[in-house]
């Protein structure tokens, strides 16, 4: 049997990555692919029992690439091909377009013309004795999404039966900094929606130490209008969307059974939320307000220290200080994830506040970082801020380090080049 690694970063399945042991070549583990799924540039790498040595790259499939997840423009696939053309130890050799097959990758993103890409192909038609790891960034459906245990459930909310439920037992729910341990050895992990990241980060470490109740939790997210894809809606036309917010999926979005899913798993008992989604006029960026009822006795500095003492050694998840408020902009285009915690009007509740870039953190970042992690390598490489001849979607040139609100957040910083 060959040995499998496979990555799906799609916004709108969550994505997985699976690792199987090669039993046919001896020493060297070779990956293929049938599924959906700073150190210098020049150092490459090989891979032993499932850890980078240096040695080859990593040759790295796309699928769906002309989508916003595959390349970040296009939501997510753009985003991940701007992350791996900077990874040390990945190089992409395939990407798939069934719509676009034929053409290449600057056709669809000008701004890609400099780089050495492959054409896009349709799925049918790749080559995968040629791909060592896969990101999937297609729709559930086309790859089958392993994020929710329960088969029944999946159907349910997502009207269709699950092609894949052999494999649904493997799958490990790739929350990076919740399931570390368990995403390093890892055969096939589901990556996590972009809402259901942003409100299990805050909210499973102040549940597993029992200090909120898990009553009466309540879920006010907004997110860009990237996070609705780049397909032709008329919904998504920007007369459409332009100078106002809608609330769309209420009671019935896909991503409630994956929240609830991980708060359950944290509470070890059933937990139910009040979710609800807004589509803001911009492109990108995703902010989680979230109410909830602290235990008895519980303060919101009880919280914020919690929070500030699980997350005191990750890189990826910031506490800020003291009043400051998490913003959108201050995480466009990065993994980060900025959270705080307020002290609510009503007494013995609190507001927790967190925002991320639904394209990077909540897909495509969040992907990559595993991806690292199952093969052994830092999980941050690769996601630090990248050079680009534009800065697409409205990002800006990151130009000096930054501190936001006297809390750590370093940026890895490029020069700009403009063509």
């Amino acid at each position: 049997m060959s040995s499998l690694a496979a990555l799906s970063s799609s916004h709108f399945n969550g994505g997985c990555l699976w690792k199987y042991q090669d039993e046919l070549k001896v020493g060297k583990l070779r990956i293929s692919v049938t599924s959906m799924a700073s150190s210098s540039p020049t150092q490459s790498l090989e891979f032993r029992d499932g850890k980078a040595n240096k040695l080859d790259k990593l040759r790295i499939g796309v699928l769906g690439a002309s989508g916003y997840t595959g390349s970040e423009c296009d939501i997510v696939s753009f985003r991940i091909i701007r992350l791996l053309r900077n990874h040390p130890h990945f190089q992409i050799t395939l990407m798939t377009a069934d719509r676009k097959a034929g053409q290449s990758i600057e056709s669809v993103f000008p701004h890609l013309v400099t780089q050495d890409l492959p054409n896009l192909v349709a799925v049918k038609d790749a080559d995968f004795s040629a791909v060592d790891a896969v990101f999937c960034c297609l729709p559930h459906g086309t790859t089958q999404d392993f994020r929710l245990q329960n088969i029944a459930e999946y159907e349910e909310w997502y009207g269709q039966p699950h092609k894949a439920t052999a494999l649904q037992k493997e799958a490990v729910y790739g929350l990076t900094e919740i399931s570390r341990k368990e995403i390093q050895s890892a055969r096939l992990v589901a990556n996590p929606g972009c809402y259901p990241t942003s409100v299990q980060l805050p909210l499973i470490p102040l549940i597993k130490s029992n200090l909120i109740e898990v009553r009466n939790i309540i879920i006010d997210s907004k997110s860009g209008v990237s996070g609705a894809g780049r397909g032709a809606k008329e919904a998504n036309l920007y007369t459409e969307i332009a100078e106002g917010i809608h609330s769309y999926g209420i009671t019935r979005h896909r991503h409630v059974p994956e929240i609830e899913q991980g708060l359950s798993e944290a509470a070890n008992s059933k937990v139910t939320v009040s979710f609800t989604p807004h589509l803001m006029p911009m492109s990108r960026g995703m902010q989680s307000t979230i109410y909830v009822e602290m235990a008895p006795g519980v303060t919101t500095q009880d919280l914020k220290d919690h929070l500030g003492n699980y997350y005191e050694h990750e890189e990826f998840v910031v506490l800020l200080n003291n009043k400051e408020v998490p913003h959108t902009r201050h995480v466009r285009g990065s993994n980060y994830c900025l959270m705080n915690v307020f002290p609510d009007r009503i007494h013995g509740r609190a507001i927790i506040i967190s925002v991320i870039d639904n394209l990077v953190k909540g897909a495509s970042g969040q992907a990559l970082q595993n991806l690292n992690l199952m093969m052994g390598i830092p999980e941050n490489l690769g996601l630090g801020f990248v050079k680009s001849n534009y800065f697409p979607l409205g990002e800006t040139a990151p130009t000096f380090a930054v501190e936001v609100f006297g809390s750590r957040l370093s940026f890895q910083m490029y020069p700009i080049f403009i063509r």
